[in-house]
C-alpha cells in the first residue's frame, strides 16, 4: 500500500505528552532491543504503552496500543539467530509525530483499509463525502484513521493481547458508532494470529487489516527485493495511475503479476508493464483462490515470503477475498527506524488481507457493508518457519 508520506495531517491530531522515567528505575530491554519506557506516554488523554508477547520457542512480538501496531517481531533464522522481521520505530514519539513521520508501520487499519474512490460512499441513498487524504481518494480511513488512534489494551496472558476501540458516529465522516476488537495471539507453532471483530449501530463500511512491513532478510538498510514471493491467486484487480481499482478483474496469466510459482519480488517490480510502472512496483490487490462462494478458507496458504539469506519462511492464511501486496515503493530513506536504520525504497513487503479496494462502490465485489445486529469478523495469520 502506498505510504502516508503524501498525507497532509489536519488540525486536531494528537498532542503527545511523554511520561518521564522514574529516576533510578531500571529499564529492561525487550529481546528486540526496545526500551518499554520509550513507549510510556499519554496521547489524547489515553495511556499508551508497549506490550510484549512470548511463546515457548522464545518468539517475541512487541505491540503498542497506539494504532495497535506491531513494533517488532523476533523469529529464528536457519542458524537459530533471533531476527527482527518487521520495520518500525523504537519510540512512541516517532509513531505519534504524524507531520514528520506519518506511517502505517505495523498498524491495525480502519475503518476502511485501502482506497475509496473520490472518498465517496452512498448509505441509504445518501452520498457521504469522506476525507481525501491520498490524492483524490480516501485511504486507510482518512487523516486520523485508526492507525493514529489509541486502542485500549489488555494482555490476557503471555501470548494473547486484546485491543479495543470505540469509533464514534462521524469519525472521519464515516457513519455509525462502531466498536472493534483486535486480538493478537502468538501461538506455539510460531504463528502470529490476528482477528478483527466489530459491531455497529448504523449501516457502515468496515474493512480492517494489519499493515506490517516485513523484511525476512534481517537487514532493512537495503532493498528486500531478493525475497521470494508466492501468491495463491489466478486474478488481480488492475488500478489506474491514481492507484484506484478500475472495476476489472484480470487474469495474472502471462503478466508480471503471476506469482503462482515463487519468484523474487524484484522480478515483478522491474517488469516493463503499465501496472508496475503506475505503482512504481507492486501495490495491487490479488483475488485469492482461497475465497470461494462468499467464504474464505483460512486453512490454505494465501501467500508466502521466503528469504534465501536467512532461511526464514512466512506463510499467510486469511478468510478475506483479497490481499494487497505492497513492496514499499514509497520508502525513500527519510524514515529512520529501529537501531537508527534509514529504510530505503522497497526495504520490505506488506501482505494486507482485505476486501478489494473501493468495494463500497463496486456492488459485484465481496461486500464490505456492516449493519446493526451483524458481526464483522476478519482473520489473518502469519506463520514462521525455516527452510
Amino acid at each position: 500500500m502506498k505510504s502516508l508520506k503524501s498525507f497532509i495531517i489536519g488540525a486536531g491530531m494528537a498532542i503527545v505528552a511523554l511520561a518521564a522515567c522514574t529516576p533510578g528505575a531500571e529499564n529492561k530491554l525487550t529481546q528486540s532491543g526496545l526500551d518499554p519506557a520509550k513507549f510510556d506516554s499519554t496521547i489524547n488523554e489515553k495511556k499508551v504503552q508497549l506490550f510484549v508477547l512470548k511463546n515457548k520457542n522464545n518468539i517475541e512480538v512487541c505491540v503498542t496500543n497506539f494504532g495497535a501496531r506491531v513494533v517488532s517481531l523476533m523469529v529464528p533464522d536457519k542458524d537459530g539467530k533471533m531476527t527482527d522481521v518487521v520495520l518500525g520505530y523504537d519510540n512512541i514519539a516517532q509513531y505519534a509525530d504524524t507531520v514528520n513521520n506519518a506511517s502505517d508501520f505495523g498498524a491495525a487499519i480502519g475503518r476502511y483499509a485501502n482506497r475509496i474512490n473520490q472518498g465517496i460512499i452512498t448509505v441509504g441513498g445518501k452520498q457521504i463525502q469522506l476525507p481525501k487524504n491520498n490524492g483524490p481518494h480516501c485511504l486507510h480511513g482518512g487523516f486520523s484513521g485508526w492507525q493514529y488512534q489509541v486502542y485500549e489494551g489488555k494482555q490476557i496472558d503471555d501470548q494473547t493481547l486484546k485491543l479495543t476501540l470505540h469509533s464514534p458516529d462521524g469519525d472521519n465522516n464515516f457513519p455509525g458508532n462502531v466498536d472493534v476488537t483486535v486480538t493478537y495471539t502468538l501461538k506455539d507453532d510460531n504463528t502470529l494470529d490476528m482477528t478483527f471483530e466489530g459491531t455497529t449501530d448504523a449501516e457502515t463500511v468496515l474493512n480492517m487489516t494489519n499493515h506490517s512491513y516485513f523484511n525476512l532478510n534481517g537487514d532493512p538498510s537495503v532493498p528486500g527485493t531478493d525475497m521470494e514471493l508466492y501468491i495463491n491467486a489466478d486474478n488481480f484487480t488492475p488500478s489506474d495511475s491514481t492507484f484506484m481499482t478500475t472495476g476489472e478483474i484480470k487474469p495474472v496469466e502471462g503478466t508480471p503479476m503471476d506469482y503462482r510459482k515463487p519468484k523474487t519480488i524484484k522480478e515483478g517490480c522491474e517488469a516493463d508493464y503499465d501496472q508496475i510502472k503506475n505503482a512504481r512496483g507492486l501495490d495491487h490487490n490479488w483475488v485469492l483462490n482461497t475465497y470461494k462462494d462468499g467464504k474464505g478458507d483460512d486453512t490454505t496458504v494465501a501467500a508466502s515470503v521466503y528469504s534465501p539469506k536467512t532461511g526464514i519462511f512466512m506463510e499467510v492464511y486469511t478468510n478475506e477475498p483479497g490481499i494487497q501486496i505492497y513492496s514499499g515503493n514509497f520508502l525513500d530513506g527519510t524514515k529512520v527506524g529501529k537501531k537508527g536504520i534509514a529504510y530505503p525504497k522497497q526495504a520490505s513487503i506488506c501482505l494486507e488481507s482485505q476486501k478489494y479496494p473501493d468495494s463500497p462502490n463496486k456492488k459485484d465485489w465481496p461486500s464490505p457493508w456492516l449493519k446493526p445486529g451483524e458481526k464483522y469478523y476478519s482473520h489473518v495469520a502469519y506463520k514462521f518457519s525455516v527452510k
